[in-house]
């Protein structure tokens, strides 16, 4: 009888605590839950995590631990995701927002705690997200959007990281609220289409978003949809008023500021193109420029969850 095999794939700089010290007890947890346990510590190398979960599927691992953070994991899922056999998945949060453990309930202050969830055995096909263009294709588990305030989620430094934590997201998020513009988009959905000035679109599968988790609604997860919320242009003090509707319940996706839907595929196309920042978010980092199509690939990988 074949032993199943796990590769643990950890960043050893992501987050305040840095999960290199507890490398041993993930093993030790990876080995009760009855795999043949191994490491990989990611280098400086561009693609190095997505580099290694490619070969270890591709070697026939049955499980991929990604320790580290939202980028470690995008870049984990990017290495297997295209891919016809891909293995399961489980993540150690490690790094600051920690978006897609937050959304699946992963123990966020313990690696070991993190790690043990494996030993429940529950897991879940969840669906993903793929954006793509005529010359480049990126998939994503959290979120993808557009428009200024989608630069909070990338905005701060890694130092600010580092020194502010959680806060450093709070602080940009002041800092870009002052100072928002409009872009003029096409964005066709499943539905419909909007045409026109647009201050931020969201397309969601997941509703933890740089840690804040009451923008979009508390996700289905392997229903074959997005969550695409689009916010119209309004003035700064209507826009503090959505966010306060935001923290009420979510009260804010029903304000005629806002459109809300459920949706399979979405395409944006960027009318003004003298306007700044052109690049797409995905996952809390810079992806491709506009235009751009984006797809739902559900129920594309099993994760280890812990709902």
């Amino acid at each position: 009888m074949l032993v199943p095999k796990a590769r643990l794939i950890y960043n050893p700089t992501s987050g305040h605590y840095p999960v290199t010290k507890s490398v041993v007890d993930i093993l030790k947890v990876l080995e009760d839950a009855g795999f043949e346990a191994s490491s990989f510590q990611t280098t400086v190398e561009v693609d190095s995590a997505k580099n290694e979960a490619t070969r270890a599927a591709k070697a026939g691992f049955d499980l991929i631990v990604s320790a580290g953070g939202d980028g470690t994991l995008d870049q984990v899922i990017n290495g297997i995701a295209p891919l016809v056999t891909r293995p399961k998945v489980a993540v150690i949060p490690a790094g600051t927002a920690n978006d897609f453990a937050r959304a699946l309930n992963i123990p966020r202050n313990n690696f070991k705690e993190a790690a043990e969830v494996i030993l429940k055995g529950q897991t879940q096909k969840l669906d993903i997200g793929r954006a793509y263009s005529s010359t480049n294709s990126q998939y994503f588990v959290n979120n993808a959007g557009g428009g200024h305030v989608t630069e909070v989620t990338y905005a701060p430094t890694w130092q600010q990281k580092s020194i502010f934590g959680y806060s450093a997201y709070l602080l940009n998020a002041i800092k870009l609220l002052a100072g928002l513009q409009s872009r003029k988009m096409r964005l066709t959905y499943d539905t419909g289409v909007y045409e026109g000035e647009t201050v931020l679109f969201l397309l969601g599968l997941t509703n933890s978003i740089g840690g804040f988790e009451k923008i979009l609604p508390i996700p289905e997860f392997s229903d074959g949809n997005f969550g695409l919320l689009i916010v119209k242009p309004t003035q700064l003090n209507r826009l503090f008023r959505l966010i306060k509707l935001a923290v009420k319940n979510r009260q804010h996706l029903t304000d005629d500021d806002v459109i809300f839907v459920k949706t399979k595929t979405l395409e944006v196309e960027l009318l003004d193109q003298n306007s700044h920042g052109n690049d797409v978010n995905i996952d809390g980092e810079k992806g491709t420029a506009f235009p751009l199509s984006f797809e739902n690939l559900t129920q594309h990988i099993e994760f280890y969850v812990n709902f």
